[in-house]
């Protein structure tokens, strides 16, 4: 019986071969230029949890140039913990990394998406900045009823990027809920002003022009479309790092015409003690001679 001899191998041999050379080749390179996944997701990863200091509130306000979280406090609408216990505790605005392409040989960019994480201490993801539009100093006091902007580099641009919405369209609105979506773009216009409003509708008025007071609770309404800053937390985003919370503009009113807590905000500052940490992180001011237990 004849036998064959390697001349005569039937298959593809050279070409197999040819091809895993070139993806050897392809691996080499994209290791040296730091474009494997791997390299891509630990470069995201480093700089978007990078701690970012706040700025100190000496006086208990907000002030333009303020670097800041933007927190919504934990829901306290009864049987929501029992529904999904992930729904509580407070959350974060921060860049959505779920837009983030880490398949492409591009530079990494700053996503236009916003969504909110279950993580209150201060990183590049989730840090702003208050901008002022209406010329007010640096270090003026932000108030009630007053134009402002925030602006967030993402921990990944070197440039801001500004917080902003816009009239929901067949084509445009948010993935999730369908309502009005929030987005950042690098062009300052009407679309990205927003005002801090008294959470109290009863008391607007006369609050408006006061300073806005840091670690408390806030509307924070869009100008242009009169929408309120929301996380209705039933609205679910997956990312790169789990699982987090859509981000729309939305009224949420109960029945006496009151927004409920999926609007409520505070802009969290740092804390001044020796503690370090932000304000939420401060210990308690006790009477003298009072322990805690």
């Amino acid at each position: 019986m004849a036998s064959y001899r390697v001349g005569v191998r039937i298959g593809n041999w050279l070409e197999e071969e040819y091809a895993q050379q070139e993806l050897l080749r392809d691996f080499i390179r994209k290791r040296d230029q730091g474009q494997l996944l791997v390299q891509r997701l630990a470069r995201l990863q480093e700089n978007i949890f990078k701690t970012v200091e706040l700025s100190i509130s000496s006086d208990g306000f907000v002030h333009f140039g303020d670097t800041v979280l933007l927190m919504n406090p934990e829901s306290k609408s009864p049987g929501v913990e029992e529904r999904d216990p992930e729904l509580c505790g407070d959350v974060t605005l921060a860049v959505d990394m779920e837009e983030v392409s880490l398949y492409s040989d591009e530079p990494l960019q700053l996503s236009h998406g916003l969504s909110a994480v279950k993580r209150v201490d201060p990183v590049g993801r989730n840090a702003f900045c208050i901008v002022s539009v209406d010329g007010s100093a640096v270090g003026e006091p932000l108030r009630y009823g007053q134009n402002f902007v925030l602006g967030t580099k993402g921990g990944v641009s070197d440039k801001l990027f500004y917080l902003a919405s816009d009239h929901k369209t067949f084509k445009n609105f948010a993935t999730k809920s369908r309502l009005q979506k929030v987005f950042l773009t690098a062009e300052l216009s009407y679309l990205t002003f927003w005002q801090a409003k008294s959470l109290d509708p009863q008391l607007r008025l006369e609050h408006e022009g006061f300073p806005v007071p840091s670690e408390t609770k806030i509307i924070i309404t869009h100008c242009y479309t009169n929408r309120n800053l929301a996380v209705p937390r039933t609205f679910c985003v997956w990312t790169h790092f789990g699982r987090e919370f859509e981000v729309i503009c939305h009224n949420y009113l109960n029945s006496r015409r009151v927004e409920e807590d999926k609007n409520y905000w505070e802009i969290i500052t740092r804390n001044p003690g020796p503690e370090d940490g932000t304000m939420l992180e401060r210990h308690e001011a006790l009477p003298e001679g009072y322990k805690s237990k």
